[in-house]
């Protein structure tokens, strides 16, 4: 996901100022925005889940209707030749479109491991100056 984005399922400046205005102007926008600041990340994993789910059953439709039959959601042109290179193609395709998700889950995966590395960092840098009373209290904390 772009973290660069200016809305994202993120508790940011524009997020909080776009819920308190849906509040303000029609409490269910505030609420809808709530929501996508809370669940907005799990949305993807729901679209994807559901167009898989579609797609399944859809799939018997991909093996067509006699001659002239539906495949892959448009007619045969007739043309034996031209018919196969296009399934050759789409399933091609289909397969190129597999290997990018799967790459782009690899990603997602390595950036979610590398937010999680560096958060470990701060943690770690966090209890070294807290346990460690010689270089001075950690800033903002009492000691309370």
């Amino acid at each position: 996901m772009n973290q660069n984005a200016l809305i994202r399922p993120d508790w940011t400046p524009a997020t909080i100022a776009l819920m308190v205005l849906g509040f303000v102007v029609f409490w269910p926008l505030g609420l809808a925005m709530l929501a996508y600041i809370l669940f907005g990340e799990k949305l993807k994993a729901f679209k994807r889940d559901a167009n898989a789910s579609v797609d399944t059953v859809f799939s018997t439709f991909k093996g067509g209707f006699g001659k002239t039959g539906f495949t892959r959601g448009t007619f045969r042109t007739g043309n034996v030749a031209f018919d196969d290179w296009r399934e050759a193609e789409l399933a091609r395709l289909d397969e190129e479109r597999r290997r990018l998700d799967d790459m782009r889950e690899d990603f997602d995966a390595y950036v979610r491991e590398l937010r999680r590395a560096k958060d470990q960092d701060d943690f770690d840098r966090f209890m070294r100056e807290r346990n460690n009373p010689s270089n001075g209290p950690v800033t903002g904390y009492t000691g309370n």
